[in-house]
């Protein structure tokens, strides 16, 4: 079977993995990217450290790795935007990033299509996702170039090739969500018509050919970083969900072969394209779940996310906490709405405040899994959880607690470039099923509820009024 070099590259960091057909993992390489906040709800990334940690990742897991490369695939951030010249490559803006709240302006400014948006795309009108943002370089950067997600630029810095994914491609609001091509519609509202757009690839094809990291190599498998991750958690059937605790949180449900839209204020979105047939997810956002940690470590509370199960105290007597640190997106989709802690006294402590930021973030997980439950018809019985924050014993119990469901933590804290690794393998190998591309795996950790469903509510409650009081903003405010 193919021997694969799989590229995640994300909001904090590129990761770069060889995994051979006999599913042993050669070598992972680590690189930290850090994106810059910015006053206003600004978040950019350099573009040349995004590259350079590509390559030297990639350059650097394969000589680990001491194997030859068949396949290079790229899971990449979904909204993170940029321009750029398509004769040389170079880039002519910031990377501007998914948490990026500066285009709130160009979605109100076109509210009263936020319907038509979302009948033909899945979406919600939000400037976490692409159009807003690349509108927003347009008006206020530079109308030089082309301006698209990050993955088209590394895939034609790698290949020479002008593509999206169908995953990506899904998340940009001008993209009709039943046939998964550019909606012309839409592309007028954002006033984006005249923009020349990457051609919209499949999740298993091959795109094109790299010398990058050594010996000419297919490059195919491309995706979203968090479609990757629900592949490689084998949420293969319709109701079978996952949550990601990175930077952000992502709970996303696999919704099967009909392109649903939500009636709970989730998104809907192509999961993959793969074998001529697509398949499609739910998905819900946590803005803030690693950067919320990364706050409370810049503010000295916490040392880093090692810390926080010694810090936090066993509960939070009494404070609650609304980590709306980059806003709240699902589904209050509300990009104003700013952080807040009430309940506190004199006798409030450091590891009340930080038990108080994990209990938030985990009643945000709950919401979505409500969210979802109403979607497919039923309770979420079983959530699939990957990412570093799955660490924190804390943290998972009380996701286990609010939730009322058994949550089963992925063994590897490589789940994205793992399910990069099963679409790669299935571009390489057009005869091979799916199913038989992903790794199999069994829970390293498992956690159930310890606290009934009475008292999960009432916690919920009281942080439901926290949000309505405290973390959204008035009319007129």
């Amino acid at each position: 079977m193919t021997t694969v070099l799989a590229i995640d590259q994300g909001t904090s960091g590129t990761k770069a993995m060889v995994v051979d057909g006999s599913d042993r993992v050669l070598s992972v390489v680590e690189l930290p990217v850090r994106p810059r906040y910015l006053p206003g709800g600004g978040v950019e990334q350099d573009p040349g450290e995004l590259l350079d940690s590509v390559l030297e990742s990639g350059r650097r897991a394969v000589a680990e790795a001491g194997a030859r490369v068949d396949c290079v695939t790229l899971a990449n951030q979904g909204e993170t935007v940029l321009a750029w010249d398509p004769r040389t490559g170079e880039p002519l803006t910031q990377a501007i990033v998914w948490q990026d709240r500066r285009a709130a302006g160009i979605c109100a400014e076109r509210d009263g299509s936020a319907e038509l948006v979302r009948d033909r795309t899945g979406l919600v009108l939000d400037p976490y996702f692409s159009a807003p943002k690349m509108r927003w370089i347009r008006e206020n950067l530079t109308g030089d170039g082309v301006v698209t997600t990050t993955d088209s630029w590394l895939v034609h810095r790698l290949t020479g090739e002008f593509v999206t994914d169908a995953a990506t491609a899904s998340r940009s609001l001008v993209t009709a969500l039943d046939t998964v091509t550019w909606d012309a519609e839409l592309l007028e509202l954002f006033g984006l018509a005249d923009e020349p757009l990457p051609r919209i690839a499949a999740c298993d094809e091959i795109v094109g050919e790299t010398t990058a990291f050594g010996g000419p190599a297919a490059v195919g498998g491309l995706v979203v970083d968090q479609q990757a991750a629900l592949l490689a958690e084998r949420c293969l059937a319709p109701g079978e969900a996952k949550c990601t605790f990175g930077t952000g949180a992502f709970l996303l449900a696999n919704m099967g072969t009909a392109p649903a839209r939500s009636t709970s204020g989730l998104a809907a979105s192509v999961a993959w394209r793969v074998r001529g047939r697509t398949s499609y997810c739910f998905d819900g956002q946590v803005a803030t779940a690693a950067s919320a940690v990364r706050w409370l470590q810049d503010l000295g509370l916490v040392g880093g996310a090692p810390d926080l199960d010694r810090v936090a105290a066993s509960d939070a007597d009494g404070v609650l906490c609304v980590p709306a640190l980059a806003g709240l997106s699902a589904p209050w989709w509300a990009p104003d709405a700013t952080a807040s802690f009430t309940g506190m006294t004199l006798s409030t402590s450091a590891g009340h405040l930080v038990r108080a930021v994990l209990d938030g973030i985990a009643a945000q997980v709950a919401e979505l899994a409500d969210c979802t439950a109403r979607d497919i018809g039923g309770p979420l019985r079983r959530l699939r959880v990957d990412g570093g924050l799955t660490r924190s014993r804390v943290l998972m119990q009380a996701v286990a607690d609010l939730l009322q469901a058994q949550v089963d933590v992925y063994p590897s804290e490589h789940a994205t470039a793992l399910g990069a690794v099963a679409l790669a393998r299935a571009a390489a190998d057009p005869a091979l099923p799916l199913a038989d591309a992903v790794v199999d795996w069994t829970p390293s950790t498992g956690y159930t509820p310890r606290i009934g469903p009475d008292e999960a509510a009432g916690f919920r409650t009281r942080w439901r009024t926290a949000v309505e009081t405290s973390a959204i903003p008035k009319e007129g405010q």
